[in-house]
């Protein structure tokens, strides 16, 4: 019989062991992988003179796009300015009334 510190270091040993037989498995598969004959190689194409025109409509049009938004961004702040300045004017014109024009009983 074993005690529980000799099982615990016979574990910890083939652990180890089956540790490193991963190891050596693992660089043999990426040796393999590297020193393959069949490497591929792609053949690459030329852009079509059209499909260039395509993508410059593309980033023209997001580009338009954008210039809309900002400019719809623009006259919102200038609508809700002119309504803030409304809305101050009149609650100072409410406060003098109210100050100095309204009789009191």
């Amino acid at each position: 019989m074993k005690s529980p510190e000799e099982r615990e270091q016979e574990l910890q040993r083939l652990e180890r062991e089956l540790r490193q037989k991963e190891t050596e498995l693992r660089l043999k598969e990426l040796d393999s992988e590297v020193n393959q004959k069949d490497i591929q190689f792609y053949q690459t194409k030329k852009v079509k003179e059209e499909v260039k025109g395509q993508l410059w409509k593309g980033k023209a049009v997001l580009g338009l796009k954008l210039f809309g938004l900002g400019v719809v961004a623009l006259i919102a702040v200038r609508v809700a300015s002119v309504f803030a300045n409304i809305f101050i004017i009149g609650a100072l014109a409410f406060a003098a009334y109210k100050l100095f024009l309204e009789k009191k009983k």
